[in-house]
């Protein structure tokens, strides 16, 4: 465990993780094994290793409902599904990625008002509110290019819907203006402008 522990702070999570992975098969009720278990979540983390991650988060969950430090688990589990929704070459070059499927970032947002719940006091929700404010903005962004699809293909009723449903469940997101430009243009063309 020490050598597991020695190869995570020298960022080498790829043999952290076989060593954690050995210590977990072998001693599963050992007094170290839920110790093991968070540093192989953390592991896989860090590693990218995002589809092991997951489950491993799951089943601690599962089996350890009452855990003290259910709330750092909770916490990577949003930072997870976080990460599984972006895209390292878009996000390298600043491109937006806006158009991909939200449901990574639905989950992680759900993950973290989950934290900030059950664990008002925890010391990882300030940092859990902040990345809620940036998926927050993200899902209402896919609501607009969704939208902007929509007026390019004159679809004009569909697009009003997804703008409304961005002012009335995203009002805080930097997508309202977005939005009511949409709205305007829409409305223009369907011959509305008293809308």
């Amino acid at each position: 465990y020490q050598e597991a522990k020695q190869n995570l702070n020298d960022q080498m999570y790829t043999r952290a993780i076989s060593i954690l992975t050995d210590l977990e098969t072998r001693y599963p009720f050992g007094p170290l094994s839920r110790q093991v278990q968070l540093d192989l979540i953390f592991a896989y983390f860090k590693s990218g290793r995002y589809d092991e991650a997951l489950p491993s988060i799951d089943r601690f969950i599962r089996l350890n409902p009452n855990h003290p430090r259910l709330d750092y688990v909770l916490y990577m589990r949003g930072l997870v599904n976080m990460e599984t929704g972006l895209n390292a070459f878009q996000e390298f070059f600043g491109m937006e990625n806006a158009d991909k499927d939200m449901e990574a970032s639905r989950a992680a947002f759900a993950d973290f008002k989950k934290l900030i719940k059950t664990y008002p006091e925890s010391k990882y929700n300030e940092d859990a509110k902040f990345r809620m404010t940036q998926l927050l903005d993200k899902i209402a962004q896919h609501e607009i290019v969704i939208a902007e699809y929509y007026m390019r293909r004159a679809a004009y009723v569909a697009a009003l819907n997804r703008c409304k449903y961005v002012l009335e469940y995203y009002q805080q997101s930097s997508a309202v203006k977005p939005a009511l430009k949409i709205m305007i243009e829409a409305y223009d063309k369907l011959g509305l402008p008293e809308m």
